[in-house]
């Protein structure tokens, strides 16, 4: 793949919307959208039904330019856990327009089990129970993401009754950065193949930290034996993180997206920049859909929203934009006061008659870019105000002159000022302030324990961010619990792991000490026969002299006479004197104590001197020496 051509934009006319050429053919056509938060405010009386209008509008879309799938990059609904209505209301979306007759016209032909989410294992309109004319294909964002101890999302739930294809859904689990591998789904329509790679939503941080980090990141890439015979493969890939355009903290840099990518569908940013923008050095071409609705009012989310047409026929491939006209009309405004000539500081009659008359004019232009032949919905308009050396008004009270006029009377104004330093120091800035109650809780969890230093030893901070952001915005009650439970079986798992490294060691260890026994053993039992053959000479020679003393028959002769006493100590000493010989040394011999005789050592003797003072001692069996108490 990476020597492969890098696509161009395909040329000649669009395609007509009557979908003439999506029957057969070898031109694969997809509608992308993203960001449709269903259920966005929907306790709100006037903006309830905006979502599912839009959604509404994108299906309808889908099926008048017979596309053959469409392709969601992630939130589609606002909130994890939406309520029993949005849930509803989204499933008879899907019903009424992805269950039909159509047939389609692409196949699937990689592992599906392996990039699809569900306990099917398999696409949803290739089951035989499901008439599904309209496929369609989403990953998760931010918003609905998957969180809890099953690690499961709303998307799971529409996945289960065959609604959705969810993919690009990954478990990192809780310690170090992570490890994840990214299976594409390979589609195949006549001679148009195309590898579409999914990532959901992971935390923006953790992610950046992946892709630096070698081999964390795994593109699984189809396989090519013969360049010249094999497909050609168009490799699109779906996520939705931060862009370093538009936000640079914790934001993921194109440039460390995979170079054989040729097409970026770019989630989770507010502004639509539709138009494909290719990213220089790096070979691909990225397009940001925007939001479908506006969930903040600033000045990104008032150009158009649109919807992209994608047809791909082999390499090529070309983007249509299709604006949509359901969303409500947004308006959007900035005053600097001190700039206005008509605007006194200290009279705030004239400040708000200003700001009336901005907001009026806002008001008629959304009314003059409403579609012909339909009513006209009541816009959204903001005016960012810097108020920086002039009184400040009341937002509320500036508002409820427009009930009934705009569908936020609560929050047009968005008050700002410069704050400058006191007088006595040298240095003065000017730093937005943004007074506004609907934005001051903007600070994200993860700043919040970043800021405390927090010095954990069991958790990581990772895990516990994710554990806190999954318990306040998404409500999960069991974000602690899950957090805990998979840090206690990834620490198992170690251990096992651990353990079985340990008992490897310890059988090696084992069968060296064994070696080392029989070689040791051996050894002994070959110094055991040199010391019983040594004992054995010594026992010999023993035996041999107390026989030369025990050879005369005449016992030994005892007497009280001091005279032979006398006599006895003399020939004890003649005895012991070497050189006598014949019948004398007899005949001395058999008047001497043997009690008192001791045999003069030889000098091969010397190392066993201790022996010759112990008690008697009598051959055994072997040549082994026997004690005698």
């Amino acid at each position: 793949m990476a020597g492969s051509p890098r696509p161009a934009p395909a040329t000649g006319p669009a395609t007509t919307t009557d979908g003439s050429a999506r029957m057969g053919g070898n031109t694969l056509r997809i509608l992308v959208a993203t960001d449709c938060h269903l259920g966005y405010l929907e306790k709100d009386e006037v903006r309830r039904f905006d979502s599912f209008a839009t959604f509404e509008e994108i299906c309808s879309l889908a099926v008048k330019n017979k596309v053959d799938f469409l392709l969601l990059c992630g939130n589609l609904f606002h909130e994890n856990k939406p309520s029993n209505s949005t849930l509803v209301k989204a499933i008879e979306i899907l019903l009424r327009y992805c269950m039909n007759d159509c047939p389609v016209q692409f196949q699937v032909i990689s592992d599906q089990a392996a990039s699809l989410q569900n306990r099917f294992g398999q696409v949803n309109y290739e089951d035989p129970n499901y008439k599904i004319g309209l496929p369609v294909f989403t990953i998760h964002g931010n918003q609905d993401d998957p969180t809890g101890l099953d690690n499961l999302s709303v998307n799971d739930i529409l996945t289960a009754g065959n609604l959705l294809n969810y993919f690009g859904k990954t478990d990192l689990g809780c310690t170090s950065v992570g490890k994840v591998k990214i299976y594409p789904l390979f589609i195949r329509k006549g001679e148009t193949y195309i590898a579409l790679y999914g990532l959901g939503n992971i935390k923006d941080g953790r992610l950046k930290r992946m892709l630096h980090e070698p081999d964390a990141v795994n593109w699984m890439q189809p396989e090519i034996q013969d360049e010249t015979l094999g497909p050609d493969w168009f490799n699109i890939l779906v996520l939705h993180q931060k862009r370093t355009r538009g936000s640079p903290r914790d934001a993921i840099s194109e440039l460390l997206l995979p170079r054989f990518v040729d097409l970026v569908i770019w989630g989770h940013e507010h502004e639509c920049l539709i138009d494909p923008q290719e990213v220089p050095g790096m070979g691909f071409h990225i397009t940001q859909p925007g939001f479908s609705i506006a969930t903040s009012l600033i000045n990104a989310e008032a150009n158009p929203k649109h919807v992209l047409l994608l047809e791909i026929k082999g390499r090529e491939y070309r983007s249509t934009k299709i604006p949509l006209q359901s969303v409500r009309p947004f308006e959007y405004a900035e005053v600097v006061l001190e700039d206005q000539v008509d605007v006194d500081p200290g009279d705030e009659a004239t400040i708000c008659e200003h700001l009336h008359k901005v907001v009026n004019n806002l008001i008629e232009k959304s009314r003059e870019g409403a579609p012909t032949g339909s009513k006209p919905m009541l816009p959204l308009v903001r005016i960012k105000v810097n108020y920086t050396g002039y009184s400040m008004i009341n937002s509320k009270q500036f508002g409820q002159h427009y009930v009934g006029k705009v569908a936020n009377p609560q929050d047009i104004l968005l008050l700002t000022r410069s704050r400058q330093r006191h007088q006595t120091m040298q240095e003065s800035c000017n730093i937005s302030e943004e007074l506004c109650t609907n934005d001051l809780n903007q600070e994200t969890v993860e700043a919040l324990i970043a800021d405390s230093n927090l010095k954990l030893e069991i958790l990581s901070v990772d895990d516990l961010n994710s554990a806190i952001n999954d318990f306040v915005k998404e409500d999960d009650k069991t974000a602690f619990h899950a957090c805990l439970q998979q840090n206690i079986e990834e620490a198992i798992n170690k251990l096992t792991t651990a353990k079985e490294d340990s008992v490897d060691q310890e059988k090696l260890q084992e069968k060296e000490s064994q070696s080392k026994e029989r070689t040791s053993s051996q050894n002994l039992q070959t110094d055991t026969l040199s010391v019983f053959e040594k004992q054995k000479c010594l026992t010999t020679t023993e035996e041999k002299e107390q026989q030369a003393l025990d050879s005369d028959d005449d016992e030994p002769i005892e007497s009280s006479d001091p005279e032979e006493s006398g006599s006895q100590q003399a020939g004890k000493k003649r005895r012991a004197a070497p050189g006598g010989g014949g019948s004398t040394a007899a005949s001395w011999r058999r008047k001497t104590d043997l009690a008192s005789f001791q045999r003069v050592p030889a000098k091969e003797d010397d190392a066993n001197a201790a022996k010759k003072r112990r008690a008697p001692i009598a051959a055994g069996r072997y040549g082994a020496v026997i004690r005698r108490n």
